[in-house]
């Protein structure tokens, strides 16, 4: 028991404690600092001023005022965790899709719930419809003092107890008074810190997202500039009834509308380039630009590299390799020179870089997802996400992607993908027992998927749109990074690129066009210097 605690202790609450500390990890500045625009001070009112005993409670006391505020999480994605593709009417969502970093949260929910919008979230008797269930002060908060460790199935700490369990550490309990009486906007940090810690750690999945954007320079991004324009994520996720726009599900890649007018009804996407600058952004002076932007994402010639603000970004996570133990028979990590673990007992093998150049394909904003159902073919990588796109179906540009690569374990008797269950202090829990096939097993008749028992493990790769980390003008791709024979397009097809690409009728056209131009030029000389003699001999 007491090796298990210790498990429990350095992994399964190792998402919660980056999550939940991810607040004061990152700068905290704009909580602090931000001008308070609120034409309400919530401290004033008497709802408010009580001694809460849990979240609920606090739930309790903003409704009475909000009254429709939880009707209104209720139906978006952040509280069901599940989104319905109009397109591919694929069900996806965090609640039962497999990924290839964390692989799933369906398993897992008392640690993955902390960073549901909700409270109390452990298993399949959760209450959906519950109104007082909803958390108003994960996106509300603006003390940084409120925080929701793993294991607690989306509760803050109000009592004092012990964190991790069998650690010897203790924890008191939040202040939930000053937090709600401190509620505003959202900001980047309340938004960060399930965002920017996503995939268990800081950059982990995204590589646009860390927690380098919780305060940044001009360089790094010159949307969010604290010192600059300083838009906080609801600037472009402009919210209507807690509904936040933007999907990683359906992504918005090409918009074929023109800016966005305050007031005026607009079904667009708020959060695309297009949305603020049009179609046609470019002065004058570059208009040539313009004429990219029919096949080119604003994104690729814009964001020329992503964890670019210190934190490594994840680029593969091979879970084959987990279960090794040190000479003493205990679980260890392995570090590389700038302290990024590189190895982990728990979790295997992970490769981080920075300023990463990402690849690029065409899309069309269509995503396919491998779900639990389908049929995979392990002899080949896995596409745990596809992106459609191709140069002539109309609706396609080139855009900048992050590719995660992953190796994790399957059913080699069914050939699908799995969902263990990982995290938790039961015996089943991978990180407590080091075995796949009760971890497994577990994950699966918590899913409701079957098992065969026979496991294997299958190279993945998963895709994430690259859209932050806009670096300034200056600093976008030159022509030469695009228009060469090694350029970043290089193995873009369907596009006929100058500089890059050669054809042969077009070189003779050209050639042709060339030789006949320095004909002409030849020729208008000699008959000039012929004409000019024989007005001198006359």
């Amino acid at each position: 028991m007491k090796m298990q605690r210790t498990h429990w202790h350095t992994a399964t609450l190792i998402v919660g404690w980056l999550v939940s500390f991810g607040a004061l990890a990152i700068s905290g500045t704009e909580a602090a600092a931000a001008t308070n625009t609120s034409t309400a001070d919530h401290s004033k009112f008497k709802e408010l001023q009580q001694k809460f005993a849990s979240g609920p409670e606090v739930t309790k006391a903003c409704l009475t005022c909000h009254t429709e505020a939880a009707k209104q999480v209720h139906a978006t994605k952040h509280w069901t965790w599940e989104y319905l593709n109009p397109v591919t009417l694929q069900k996806v969502g965090k609640k039962t899709m497999v990924n290839n970093f964390c692989i799933s949260a369906g398993p897992n929910l008392p640690a993955c719930a902390s960073c549901h919008v909700g409270y109390g979230w452990k298993d399949a008797s959760f209450d959906f419809k519950s109104e007082v269930n909803v958390d108003c002060l994960v996106c509300h908060d603006t003390t940084g003092i409120y925080r929701k460790p793993a294991g607690l199935a989306g509760h803050p700490v109000t009592r004092r107890m012990e964190l991790p369990p069998g650690s010897g550490k203790f924890v008191d309990p939040i202040d939930l008074t000053k937090v709600a009486q401190k509620v505003s906007k959202s900001s980047r940090d309340t938004c960060g810190v399930c965002h920017f810690f996503g995939g268990g750690g800081d950059a982990v999945k995204h590589g646009d997202l860390d927690s380098s954007m919780s305060a940044p320079d001009y360089e790094l991004d010159v949307h969010m500039d604290v010192t600059g324009l300083d838009f906080t994520c609801g600037t472009c996720h402009a919210t209507s009834a807690h509904d936040v726009p933007g999907s990683r599900f359906a992504p918005t890649v090409k918009d074929e509308g023109m800016k966005r007018i305050r007031g005026k009804k607009d079904d667009s996407n708020p959060a695309s380039c297009v949305a603020c600058h049009d179609n046609r952004p470019h002065p004058i002076k570059n208009a040539k630009l313009n004429d990219h932007t029919s096949k080119i994402a604003c994104e690729t010639c814009h964001i020329p590299a992503f964890a670019r603000g210190g934190p490594a970004t994840k680029m593969s996570w091979d879970w084959s390799t987990a279960g090794k133990m040190n000479e003493k028979g205990k679980p260890f990590q392995k570090k590389d020179e700038e302290g990024h673990v590189i190895y982990d007992s728990k979790k295997g093998d992970f490769v981080l870089a920075k300023d990463v150049v990402p690849e690029y394909m065409w899309f069309n904003g269509t995503v396919y997802y491998t779900l639990l159902s389908d049929k995979i073919d392990p002899t080949k990588v896995v596409q745990v996400n596809r992106y459609e796109g191709s140069p002539t179906d109309g609706k396609s540009v080139i855009f900048p992607v992050k590719v995660f690569r992953g190796k994790q374990p399957y059913d080699a008797g069914n050939n699908t993908l799995v969902t263990p269950h990982t995290a938790g202090t039961d015996d089943a829990a991978y990180w407590n027992t080091f075995s796949w096939p009760k971890a497994i097993a577990a994950g699966m008749a918590i899913t409701g998927a079957p098992f065969s028992g026979k496991i294997g493990f299958v190279e993945t790769e998963m895709r994430w749109p690259i859209n932050h980390m806009v670096a300034p003008k200056e600093k976008a791709l030159a022509c030469q990074q695009c228009h060469s024979d090694n350029g970043r397009l290089k193995g873009i097809e369907g596009i006929y690129m100058p500089g890059r690409d050669s054809h042969k009728y077009l070189d003779i056209l050209g050639g042709g066009a060339a030789f006949f131009a320095l004909l002409g030029v030849i020729g208008h000389g000699a008959l000039r210097i012929f004409s000019k003699r024989k007005k001198g001999g006359n």
